[in-house]
Parts: structure tokens; C-alpha cells; sequence
């Protein structure tokens, strides 16, 4: 509970979709329709509010969300009832309580992590053989970093002052390693989000 109390900082003010989900979800389910179709079992790995898992539960997927955020899990399960949804972290063996899944999401997640290694491994263990990893975090891209230069924006992005904020900056090659050292195979990106130069955020899709 330490190791919990110590990665939980991040906030929700309520159990609704933002708009980080309207660039996010299109490619998401796409994804997961393209390698699965409905009724796969899905693992919301730091599933925050639990909208996410709400809309895949609404799709016919059969859902466990997990996060370590105490106000993100409580408003999750005031308006989810109906969902298995519950605190808990990446860094926990959760694999031996909730076993594996078809499809492993992770939303924006990894950026936050002290210790993405862990978190690799835990994705690996929670797939069934098989299975899909699907990760997405912030793009980091050689125009898109000159650009945020030249336009005086990289203290924004960069900030240090965002309390429980990014503190992993991921490039295609830096998280391609990541997923390959924990096991994951057949590692495929999709930039979503403005341009793909310039893209917001990208989608890692691997497989065990």
C-alpha cells in the first residue's frame, strides 16, 4: 500500500470521457475491432475515471480496469457500478489475481512511470499468448520537437511544475525497445492527433 500511496497523486474530477479520448478512441477501436471484433477480454490498465472501460464494456468486451488514483477509482465506481474496476497498479503482480486478457490497454500511462520497465513486464504477463498490447503516450518526434523550439513552447510542454506530471518522454525507438525487452513482438505505431509530424499522441500495437 506504500508503494500505492507513493504513484496515486493524479486527480479526476469526475467519470467522463475528456478530449484527450476523441483523438485516442477513434484508433483505439479500431484496433481492437481489427484484431479481436466484441466479446474479448480487455484489461483498462490504469483505466483513471473509468470511462474507457465503460465504452469498451458498452461495446461488448468483458472489462477489468485497474489504476492506482484513490479519487479516479472512486468516481469510477460511484458511476460504474456495474464494472469490475478496482486500485491497483502496474507495479502490483496483478496477473495472478485477475489472470490474462485478449487485448492489454493503456491509455496515456507510461509517460507517468518512474519504473516503465515493471510496467512492461507487467503488460507481458497479463496477455494471453497471442494477445494485443496497446499503449499510447505522448508523440516525440524529431519536427515536432524543432517546432515546439522555434515556437518558444518546449517549458510548456516540458514543464516541471505539473505536479504527478510526464517524467518519460517516448520515441518510437525508445518505446519500440521497451516493449521489445519485456517480450512484446511485431511492434507497430499510429501517430494520432493534428499531422503526423506533429502529431499529439502515438498508439504502440504489439503482440506476445
Amino acid at each position: 500500500m506504500e508503494q500505492l500511496e507513493s504513484i496515486s497523486g493524479y486527480t479526476f474530477d469526475d467519470a467522463e470521457l475528456d478530449v484527450s479520448h476523441d483523438i485516442l478512441l477513434p484508433c483505439l477501436l479500431a484496433v481492437i475491432d481489427e484484431r479481436g471484433g466484441k466479446g474479448t477480454r480487455v484489461m483498462d490498465l490504469g483505466c483513471g475515471n473509468g470511462s474507457v472501460t465503460e465504452l469498451l464494456h458498452r461495446r461488448g468486451h468483458s472489462v477489468v480496469g485497474v489504476d492506482p488514483s484513490e479519487s479516479g477509482i472512486r468516481y469510477a465506481q460511484q458511476k460504474y457500478p456495474h464494472l469490475q474496476i478496482d486500485r491497483g497498479s502496474a507495479y502490483d503482480p496483478i496477473a495472478e489475481k485477475y489472470g490474462q486478457f485478449d487485448f492489454v490497454v493503456s491509455l496515456e500511462v507510461v509517460e507517468h512511470l518512474y519504473n516503465p520497465r515493471k510496467f512492461a513486464a507487467t503488460v507481458h504477463s497479463l496477455l494471453k499468448p497471442g494477445g494485443t498490447a496497446i499503449i499510447s503516450t505522448p508523440y516525440h518526434g524529431y519536427w515536432k520537437n524543432l517546432t515546439m523550439a522555434v515556437t518558444g513552447r518546449l517549458d510548456h510542454h516540458f514543464t516541471a511544475l505539473w505536479d504527478h506530471g510526464h517524467i518519460k518522454f517516448w520515441s518510437y525507438k525508445t518505446l519500440r525497445m521497451l516493449l521489445e525487452e519485456a517480450g512484446l513482438r511485431d511492434v507497430e505505431f499510429h501517430r494520432v492527433g493534428r499531422i503526423p509530424p506533429l502529431a499529439k499522441s502515438m498508439l504502440a500495437v504489439a503482440r506476445k
